[in-house]
């Protein structure tokens, strides 16, 4: 089931007006809601798309198969629609989902678009969570000369007290009224509070699901 904070989508999605090509096809792009990363890309028919306003659900059109496809039907791996729009052509269909058990893949990768020369590589999120994604990686591989390696020796000591400095400098950044500062004070209280995040074990993406509820 979609988590608590899901919420309906706009049913405005004009079926009839979307330009689908000789096959009666129109590409469908589908996206995490919470860090927009790419997950795969699908056709969709007149009839896959109603059924998708119409459920709340990902539906699709199999060119091989010819035949609908419901996402995560046999895998258990759903998507639960939380917005849907189109392009300025109309002949586009961007969809945001909640992925069930985070693997959108046939292969059981989080995203179709993992590989890069050959090798397996993690979709591009937003930029907190490939910085979230690095702090991580030196929690659990450490390197000697990393900073960040050095907070996690640190242990709470350092990292909260890192936070506290660096939270007074955004007050004064911004008592200064210095928009360049400001931004870069902000930056390092980020960075800093995603070490803590690491830390304690707790994911990036559990922050973003509190400020969807809250963002509500």
């Amino acid at each position: 089931m979609p988590s608590s904070e899901s919420t309906t989508f706009s049913h405005a999605i004009p079926v009839d007006e979307i330009r689908y090509n000789d096959q009666g096809l129109v590409p469908a792009i589908v996206q995490d809601y919470l860090d927009g990363t790419v997950l795969m890309m699908a056709w969709m028919n007149r009839e896959s798309l109603q059924k998708t306003l119409d459920t709340g659900e990902t539906w699709f059109w199999s060119r091989s198969r010819q035949e609908f496809w419901h996402k995560g039907e046999t895998s258990g791996h759903l998507q639960y629609v939380r917005s849907l729009r189109y392009d300025c052509d109309s002949d586009t269909l961007l969809i945001t989902v909640e992925q069930v058990g985070d693997i959108a893949c046939h292969t059981g990768e989080r995203s179709c678009f993992h590989q890069v020369e050959g090798t397996k590589v993690a979709p591009p999120a937003d930029t907190l969570s490939q910085v979230f994604e690095v702090i991580c990686d030196r929690r659990d591989h450490p390197v000697e000369s990393s900073y960040t390696c050095k907070l996690f020796a640190g242990g709470d000591n350092k990292i909260l007290k890192k936070i506290g400095e660096e939270a007074a400098e955004v007050v004064m950044a911004c008592k200064d009224d210095e928009k360049e500062a400001i931004a870069s004070e902000v930056a390092d209280l980020f960075y800093h509070t995603l070490v803590a995040l690491a830390h304690h074990q707790v994911d990036i993406r559990d922050v973003y699901r509190k400020l969807q509820q809250r963002r509500r």
